[in-house]
């Protein structure tokens, strides 16, 4: 019997390697894994939907759910996880010393329903009293002008958000102080010059992200696993067989990273920063699941919606495919 040929489009992580090289091959499916910058995927199944499965931004699926005929359905699978304290960037010559200081200011979103931006913005509400709507949001292309919002979006009126000039780029707005801050996901080329005009407004963010993970038990969530609704209603089967393929993948890539024989990956103190990490998160650090992502995945929901992305509260629930979250017992 021929195997159902199914196109993922998902970026070559260590997590997903053994997919993307067919050591791990998904229950009846023939996958062909297309390896693109998350950019590239989003943009393309977003906007023309051209896979039958990718990666996609949690806040770009949020924002798709709210659509009288939702396209894509979940399964929960999160190959991007990342704490976003240390994106948040500053110009020297702002004022802002402390979060507080954002308050009144222009700060650059590449797109305002960025997942990066809405777990920075939460962040900065809940624990540093910097209220969402108490800042301007200037949006466009970080290195490249022209970048728009992948989605059309239907914000509340107390939430400000201007459009940069077609020519213009917020990585270089923020280094001549035309914006004063700028929160991404990609590290902007002005930091990167390393002159000190562009700096992050948590120096020690390492630290400080160590303290909201003790604090909070979150590490937060970027990115989810999107089937297109059509190929899901028509092979229901296809959210369990993809769920556990990428399960087994990511099980492969921590054996490889306690592997001493040899280190598999180029960090010279890696053991030390696995069992640092183990400490600190738990052996299973990037956990797969609904169970054990439910206080993650409710805190962003909640952002999305003070946020006006979405247009009422979600549950964690009604993200993902149900034959994706239980498993048969014996």
């Amino acid at each position: 019997m021929s195997k159902l040929k199914l196109s993922l489009g998902c970026w070559n992580y260590d997590r997903t390697r053994a997919l993307m090289d067919g050591s791990v091959q998904p229950d009846g499916i023939d996958l062909n894994y297309l390896n693109m910058p998350v950019e590239e995927t989003f943009f393309r199944m977003l906007r023309h939907q051209e896979f039958d499965a990718a990666e996609m931004s949690l806040s770009s699926y949020a924002v798709a759910l709210s659509r009288p005929q939702p396209p894509f359905v979940a399964i929960p699978i999160f190959p991007s996880r990342f704490f976003r304290h240390s994106c948040i960037y500053v110009n020297a010559d702002s004022g802002i010393r402390e979060p507080k200081d954002l308050i009144g200011k222009r700060v650059g979103n590449p797109e305002y329903q960025m997942t990066a931006p809405v777990w920075i913005r939460g962040i900065l509400s809940d624990h540093y009293g910097v209220p969402v709507d108490s800042v301007t949001y200037c949006t466009g292309g970080e290195e490249e002008p022209g970048r728009s919002e992948k989605l059309k979006l239907d914000l509340p009126d107390n939430i400000r958000v201007e459009p940069i000039g077609p020519t213009q780029t917020l990585s270089q707005m923020l280094f001549d102080g035309e914006i004063d801050a700028l929160y991404t996901a990609r590290m902007p080329s002005s930091f990167l010059k390393g002159d000190g005009r562009v700096q992050r407004l948590f120096e020690n963010h390492v630290d400080v992200e160590r303290q909201y993970f003790r604090d909070t038990g979150i590490f937060p969530i970027m990115h989810t696993l999107a089937i297109r609704r059509e190929v899901y209603e028509a092979n229901r089967w296809v959210a369990q067989s993809l769920y556990k393929a990428f399960v087994e993948a990511q099980r492969r890539t921590y054996e490889d990273l306690q592997e001493t024989a040899a280190l598999k990956t180029m960090l010279p103190w890696l053991t030390a920063h696995l069992e640092d990490a183990r400490k600190e998160m738990g052996n299973d650090f990037w956990p797969y699941g609904l169970e054990r992502n439910r206080k993650a995945l409710a805190t962003f929901l909640r952002y999305h919606f003070e946020q006006g992305l979405s247009k009422r509260l979600l549950t964690p629930d009604e993200l993902f495919a149900p034959e994706s979250l239980e498993s048969f017992k014996i």
